[in-house]
């Protein structure tokens, strides 16, 4: 008889398996509160993350299914309080927390999803004011996206009835909470600025109710049609103290429904009453602008000129007057220091002159080629001269020529033959010429 009994002997698998089944089953759904870090989304849409405190940590997953129903974003440093069972897995000695819900800790999911998504579209400028788009003045056609059931569309029906019967209304009706209320909205924001592209304004919202009621129009889909729409939208969610995403992407925020019938369309009255009042104002602005009319004529009657027209030309005419004397007496001195100049330079170029010596008795005597005879040492007997006097000209033939030291040589004009001379006149040399040494 053996006193003890053979231990239980475990595999690897089977170890881990029991470890599971305890973890599994001693502490069943529990909460968990701490910090998230170490975030990463995998390719299958599963989230898995680290909780931890100041001295430890614990994995945790996220599964698919789960982080799609979580309304607000996870991020690392948020403290959060995660609800799901412990876990291990099979192939490894490690346990983890198989998460099914997220909440942060200290402030609501709800909140916490509107303010995150408030600071991202802000960020990226939807709700700058520069893009938004003017409410027309006087609306001819106005669409409403409401649920078509709710207390918002009578209200609206009827103030707008009340205020212009004759006005234009197109009804969109969609969900506005609930499973599939954002596609809804979005999709009927999408349609109208597509199929009804004259619409002059757009009413989107729905009655009160609580913060998951008015949800929809916190949704991003719904914002980012707001914020495509070329049709103006004014947003009329809730109540006056309820504000969600689609107040601040909306050209325009309207505290209810029928705040918002209100500002769309104003009644005949008022308008019948805005009309007398600018008629009232064209009127004064009119008389106002015809006194000073009247002003004006009166003092230009009485005016000098007005009385007296030839006024009006005396002083020009005597300035004019004044120019002409000016300018004639400047031009007369002018001239007559120019023909002064002008005489002057005269008889210098009289004075330098090669033919004023020739009226004292002079002449300039060329050789056949035109060129002064400078010297009578370039001279032979025969050489055939150019005379030229102060009037006419002669030619002459050398018989003679001298250094101006020696004297000439040759015959005197007495001495020339007479046969000679007539020898000349038969050689056609023209009429005789007196030969100059």
């Amino acid at each position: 008889m053996k006193l003890f009994m053979d231990p239980k002997i475990y595999s690897v698998s089977e170890l881990n398996r029991s470890i599971k089944g305890l973890l599994e089953t001693s502490l069943g759904e529990i909460w968990v509160e701490g910090e998230l870090s170490g975030l990463k989304v995998s390719s299958l849409g599963h989230t898995y993350f680290d909780l931890k405190d100041a001295n430890s940590n614990v994995s945790a997953v996220l599964f698919k299914g789960f982080a799609a129903a979580s309304k607000f974003e996870l991020q690392n440093g948020l403290l959060a309080r995660v609800r799901g069972n412990i876990t291990t897995y099979d192939k490894q000695s490690k346990y983890q927390l198989m998460a099914r819900e997220v909440q942060p800790a200290g402030i609501g999911p709800l909140q916490l999803a509107f303010e995150q998504l408030k600071k991202k579209l802000a960020g990226e400028g939807l709700f700058d004011q520069a893009r938004k788009h003017p409410i027309p003045a006087l609306p001819q056609k106005i669409a409403v996206v409401t649920s078509p059931t709710g207390a918002a569309i009578r209200d609206i029906l009827s103030i707008l009835r009340r205020r212009y019967a004759n006005m234009h209304i197109i009804i969109a009706p969609v969900k506005v909470q609930g499973e599939g209320s954002k596609e809804e909205i979005a999709q009927a924001i999408k349609d109208l600025n597509k199929n009804f592209p004259d619409i002059d304004v757009m009413l989107v919202g729905r009655g009160g109710g609580s913060m998951e009621d008015l949800w929809a129009f916190n949704e991003e889909i719904v914002a980012r049609a707001i914020a495509g729409s070329r049709i103006p939208i004014i947003s009329c969610v809730g109540h006056e103290t309820d504000f969600t995403i689609a107040d601040f992407v909306a050209d325009l925020r309207a505290a209810t429904p029928s705040a918002a019938a209100e500002l769309v369309v104003k009644s005949k009255v008022e308008l019948a009453s805005h009309i007398a009042q600018l008629e009232k104002r064209l009127l004064q602005s009119l008389r106002i602008y015809y006194e000073n009319l009247l002003g004006k004529f009166r003092r230009l009657v009485s005016s000098r000129p007005m009385l007296n027209p030839l006024a009006v030309f005396e002083r020009p005419t005597r300035r004019l007057d004044d120019a002409v004397e000016g300018l004639l007496a400047a031009s007369a001195d002018r001239l007559r220091r120019a023909g002064e100049l002008l005489n002057l330079q005269t008889e210098k170029l009289k004075a330098l002159s090669p033919l004023l010596p020739l009226k004292k008795g002079y002449a300039i005597v060329k050789d056949m080629k035109g060129r002064a005879v400078k010297a009578a040492s370039g001279l032979s007997p025969g050489d055939r001269l150019s005379l030229e006097f102060a009037e006419g000209r002669a030619e002459a033939e050398v018989i003679g020529a001298s250094g101006p030291d020696a004297p000439v040589t040759g015959h005197k004009s007495q001495d020339t033959s007479n046969d000679k001379k007539e020898s000349k006149k038969k050689d056609g040399d023209g009429p005789e010429q007196e030969n100059l040494w």
